[in-house]
């Protein structure tokens, strides 16, 4: 019994800075979504709210068949990676996947690339690399897997293709430490 509680007070900190690198995400965001950030400002999000909002919103968008999500950031680029089960996701679109189901069962490791461009107000996100347990999709794969599987859940998504950004965002810049969101003068 010792054991356990020593676990669980040691985890309690944890927990607590996942939930105030989230609220203060949160709160960043709420500020850009209600146009209240000020005129020329920049509002950074840390790699480390970044990864708390994606733990812990992430499952409110897909509710089944994705875990252990992480988010890593380059120079204009970054990576996910997660523990995916693309049928369970499909199944809780209310999807089958028909001939398809025994391919696509069970967990994999997935690792997700982008590099994104932006500036004046529109932005380009270029997905240049899916791995899945190990082997690179590409080409045909690639294309597939997007409109099969990321497309339906995010049927208004810009990939490979440049959109506006809206909320008053002139430029996004992905670094090593986190993203940098320029509001327009």
């Amino acid at each position: 019994m010792h054991r356990l509680l020593t676990l669980a007070i040691a985890f309690v900190p944890a927990v607590s800075a996942a939930d105030a690198y989230l609220a203060t995400a949160q709160a960043k965001l709420q500020l850009i979504e209600d146009s209240k950030a000020r005129r020329g400002s920049v509002i950074f999000f840390s790699l480390q709210e970044i990864n708390a909002w994606a733990k812990y919103m992430v499952p409110t968008i897909v509710p089944e068949g994705i875990r252990n999500q992480r988010v890593t950031l380059g120079t204009d680029s970054g990576s996910a990676s997660a523990l995916m089960d693309f049928l369970k996701m499909r199944h809780a679109q209310g999807k089958t996947a028909g001939w398809m189901e025994r391919l696509l069962e069970g967990e994999r490791p997935v690792t997700i690339a982008i590099r994104l461009q932006s500036g004046q107000g529109r932005c380009k996100v270029d997905l240049t690399r899916v791995e899945i347990s190990g082997i690179a999709a590409t080409g045909t794969v690639l294309d597939f897997m997007v409109k099969t599987f990321f497309l339906p859940l995010y049927p208004n998504a810009h990939i490979n293709e440049p959109f506006e950004i809206g909320y008053n965002i002139d430029r996004i810049d992905i670094r090593p430490t986190g993203v940098r969101v320029t509001i327009k003068r």
